[in-house]
Parts: structure tokens; sequence; C-alpha cells
């Protein structure tokens, strides 16, 4: 039952006895997997966030059982007075929901594959979320999340999205043209796991214990001050590290990004980082600063995707299937995905008022004083139940000033481009990306991405498009 009596830390006022309200959750992706290790992040945490229904929600209904069903299993060992549905119908789904977590892939990785493997034919760095692989994906995407969030406003309109479907950037400037006053939140967990990766680097438990300010663009952005709880200055040790050795640690506290290409990325941050050293990088700016190194080390027969196919998802669905044949978890190797409790107190911090400070995708609109009002930044907001209240950043160097404005236009000529289905500002999108060499290159890329997307981008005009010898 609801309760419309709250205090203000969000509990339930019953008779002068407090009680903390239970919320229903929807899972959208419930046949990601990621999906398990969510469940059991919200599972460990039903002290600070109780949970009254969990539902997922998939349009692959095959794929969605296999991981419905060990989550059902899981809840009824754990946590057996929470109400459990698995569907494929949109109404079932959002009616009666609190929070939608959206973690989609549309395409699902053999899509993945080819936004890696088509970018690389070309000698372009194929990447899930960087370069003509990410806009790929997001062409795929925008229509999926636009989707969630409509019924969402539907069936649940007092609902919140915590999206943190990718390519992030691309999708939060889609909700931002197209579905701006919707409750949305876009976020991305890669700051938080570069973060408490920062964290054991210093000796400290979690990255709960540092405060930090940080800018930039989703997969895009730069740390520029990180301090502990007393307000000493972590950035002299922090630095001297990622100097020598990135943001490699040598122990075993990340499960979710252990494959050697991780590692590579990690270690690449030291030579990111020699690039402005009054800053520390996310590590995805290697592929946008060291393109032809990426290339010249990536196998274009082997990807990312297909480290991901032979090792999560077969482990992830392997385990699942134990749990289903055993009717129960012993010996399951499924673990909660810290990096997830991370949607945990962005959901608390809009339920609860609780004014965390987060890192959001959100609009400029003057956060960072001399960049594009209307971009979709990656800063640090205090959440509250009325939504994000981005933090004052400032001017920032026309080092970052400049690769952000190229990259914010891709992302805005994209959306442009799905908005319109012009083939001519989806060419634009792509010659511009940092990662692509040339027109010519960027031109061939988009037939082929076309071609393999033809299921899942919309049908793009090509009548404005005029082509010389040259192409």
């Amino acid at each position: 039952m609801n309760c419309y009596n709250l205090d203000e830390r969000g509990y339930c006022i019953k008779g002068g006895n407090l009680k903390m309200k239970k919320f229903s959750v929807l899972i959208a992706g419930g046949g990601s997997t990621f999906t398990p290790g969510i469940v059991l992040m919200l599972l460990d945490h039903l002290n600070k966030f109780p949970i009254r229904k969990l539902k997922l929600y998939d349009n692959d209904e095959e794929r969605q059982a296999t991981i419905a069903g060990a989550c059902e299993i899981i809840l009824k060992e754990r946590a057996p007075e929470i109400e459990f549905l698995a569907t494929t119908n949109p109404e079932e789904a959002f009616t009666d929901v609190d929070f939608v977590m959206a973690h989609i892939r549309v395409g699902k990785y053999a899509m993945r594959e080819l936004d890696e493997k088509i970018p690389l034919k070309h000698g372009v760095v194929g990447q899930e979320t960087c370069g003509p692989g990410g806009i790929a994906y997001g062409m795929r995407s925008i229509g999926g999340v636009l989707e969630l969030i409509d019924y969402m406003e539907k069936y649940s309109p007092n609902a919140w999205m915590l999206n943190y479907s990718n390519p992030a950037a691309i999708v939060a400037e889609a909700t931002r043209r197209l579905r701006p006053h919707s409750k949305v939140l876009n976020i991305c967990d890669m700051p938080v796991g570069i973060e408490e990766r920062m964290a054991r680097i210093l000796g400290l438990k979690s990255r709960k214990e540092m405060t930090v300010r940080y800018y930039g663009l989703n997969h895009f952005g730069w740390w520029t001050d990180i301090r502990d709880k007393e307000g000493n200055d972590l950035m002299p040790k922090l630095k001297e590290h990622v100097a020598k050795y990135g943001y490699v640690v040598n122990d075993s506290g990340d499960n979710q990004h252990v494959d050697a290409s991780w590692q590579d990325t990690f270690l690449k941050a030291r030579d990111v980082y020699a690039l402005d050293p009054d800053t520390l990088p996310n590590t995805y700016l290697k592929y946008y600063l060291f393109p032809d190194e990426v290339v010249a080390h990536s196998n274009p027969n082997y990807t990312r995707a297909n480290e991901v196919m032979e090792g999560r998802e077969k482990f992830v669905f392997g385990e699942c299937r134990k749990i289903i044949e055993n009717q129960s978890t012993e010996g399951s190797k499924l673990h909660i995905d810290e990096h997830a409790a991370y949607i945990v107190d962005l959901a608390r911090a809009i339920a609860y008022n609780t004014h965390e400070r987060m890192l959001l995708i959100v609009e400029n609109k003057g956060a960072i004083s001399n960049f594009d009002p209307t971009a979709m930044v990656e800063i640090p907001c205090i959440v509250g139940s009325n939504g994000p209240e981005p933090l004052s950043i400032g001017e920032i160097p026309q080092f970052q000033k400049g690769l952000m404005e190229q990259q914010v236009s891709v992302e805005k000529l994209v959306v442009e481009a799905w908005i319109t289905r012009s083939y001519q500002k989806l060419w634009q999108a792509i010659t511009l990306s940092k990662t692509v060499p040339s027109a010519k290159v960027a031109k061939e890329i988009l037939d082929d991405l076309i071609e393999a997307n033809k299921d899942f981008w919309p049908e793009l005009h090509k009548d404005d498009v005029v082509v010389s010898e040259f192409f």
C-alpha cells in the first residue's frame, strides 16, 4: 500500500511510528547481462531503499526468461516478500512503477560487434560509444529510449526514469530535444568506476570518502579537484600514480573491468594525463586523442564485443541457467555490481530528497560559463526530489573547450539526423568525429553502417546530397 504522509526523509508516518515507504522498481532491459548484478545490488540495499515490487521488461522474451528465471529464485531466497514480475507487455511492466531503471541495448551484442568491426575495416577506431560505432549505436538507441519514456508517462506519469542506456551523450541530447519535460535522469557509471579505482590508489575504503569536481561530456571529461572529507587535497598523490601507472591498480577490487582490453585502457590514461597534467582524465579520451594507436593495437576480427560475448555474457547466462536447473543459488558465482550502487543512491536522492552530490548528464545552462548552454554536459549536481541542481563550474580551459565543442557538435548532428532523417547530417556527424580522418572515409563507413542497421535505423533521405567525383 502506498503511503502519502511522508516526513522530510521520505519515511511514512503512521500513528506516530516511522516506517520507510517501499517502492516499485522496473528494470527496462531485463535480459541484460547486468540485470542479475543490479538485482543483487538492490537486495543488498533494502535497508535504505526498500522495494515492494520488482519488475523486468524486455522485448526479447527468450533472452529475458533466462535472466528472470534466476532472478525469481534469488528473490525467493533473499526477499520473498517482494512481488516479482517479468514481462514483455508494456502496460503490465510500466503500470504502478515509482522508478524505471533503463539499460537497453537495441540490436544486442550482434550489432555492437558490427559497430566495432565496420569502422576498423576502414582503419578507424571501433568502439561502442566513441566514433562511428557510438554514432551507429546512438541511432539505434534514440527510438528505444523514447519508447520507454512514453510508456512510463502513459502508465506511471509520476515515475522517474534513471537512464544509463548507452551511448549516454547522444541519448541525453535526444531526450533534451524530444522529451524536454520528462522526468529522466541520464547517468553513467564509468566516472564512478574510475573514482573507485582512485579510492583504492589512495587507500580509502570507498569513493564516498572523496568530494570531486569534474566536468565534460559523457565518456569525455576531466577531474579538476579531489579532496577527502576534511578538505585535504588528494590530487598530488593521484597524479603521481597516474603519471606512472594510469588507473591500473594491482588488486581484485573491480569485477567488471578485468579483461585485457580494459587493463590497456586504464594504463593508457597516463598518456592522456600527460596532455594536461593539471587535471585527471576519463579513460575514454584515449579513443579521441590516440586514435591511430588504438587502431594499430586493435584486432579487426576480434573486438571488445567478442570479449564480452565470450566472457561476461557466457558467464552470466551460464550462472543463471545453473540457478534455474538447481532451483537454488547455492554455489552461484554471480556478484553484486558495485558500480550499480550509484543507481540506488540516485533513486534514494529522488525518493528521500537527500540532496546528495552526484555526477549527472544535464543541460549546461551556464554551469560551464564559456560553453554552449544547450549542451548536455556531465557535471556534479545536488539531487533532490525535484531532480538535479547543477553546480557551477565556471570557465574551462581552451584545450578542453575545443575538444568538447567538436564532440558536442557530433552528438547534436546525430540527433538532428535522426529527427530529420538526413543522410547529409549523419555524414557530417561522422566526418566531424575526431576519430575519423576524412569526409571520404566517413562516407564509406556511413554507407556500410546504413546497410548493417537497415532493420534498426530510420530510413535516411539522400535527396539533398551532392556527390562529387572524389567520392
